[in-house]
């Protein structure tokens, strides 16, 4: 399995491979379907979390800002950037609103001054907890009701969608960026 190798302080994906090969033969029907399950599923999911941002005038950009922050301390504007892809100029509106309300905190680096670390505040904190367990109770039940083999295909076939930075992100050996 390739690994992302470290360039410096950075992580540098490694290379794409060529497609691969289908091992199963869905029809046309077999995979719209998969398509709706996806933005159904999508849809319910957020939709427990944005009630909860709709209250305080959030929406799910700041939601996902929120969760990257959380999951990682400290994390540098850059880096926050290459995990949300979105550009510099929507992100400092997302994290300009996160830290008027109190929910993130800025720093400057520690040997490079330049650098903005970002960390939760504790209102920021309770904020994602409160919808990591909104939508922690949504997939429970999912799960519940699919049954325990259905967590770990859930998970192969989610993985199966990411590119190969994101997968890097999620087995803790870089940042999600471009592969």
């Amino acid at each position: 399995m390739l690994k992302a190798k470290p360039r410096g302080d950075r992580f540098v994906p490694p290379p794409k491979l060529p497609p691969p090969t289908p091992v199963v033969d869905l029809s046309p029907a077999e995979m719209r379907l998969a398509q709706d399950l996806l933005f159904f599923g999508y849809r319910e999911f957020t939709s427990v979390a944005d009630k909860v941002l709709e209250e305080l005038g959030l929406g799910r950009a700041h939601h996902r800002a929120l969760h990257f922050i959380g999951r990682n301390p400290g994390i540098t504007v850059s880096d926050l950037l290459a995990i949300l892809r979105i550009t510099k100029q929507s992100l400092a509106r997302v994290l300009n609103a996160l830290i008027d309300q109190g929910y993130v905190a800025q720093a400057p680096g520690f040997e490079d001054r330049r650098l903005r670390l970002l960390t939760l505040t504790d209102a920021g904190q309770a904020l994602e907890q409160r919808l990591f367990d909104a939508q922690r109770d949504k997939l429970v039940q999912a799960w519940c009701e699919a049954g325990p083999q259905a967590v770990e295909g859930f998970q192969t076939v989610m993985r199966a969608l990411m590119d190969r930075g994101a997968r890097a992100y999620i087995d803790g050996t870089g940042p999600a960026e471009d592969a």
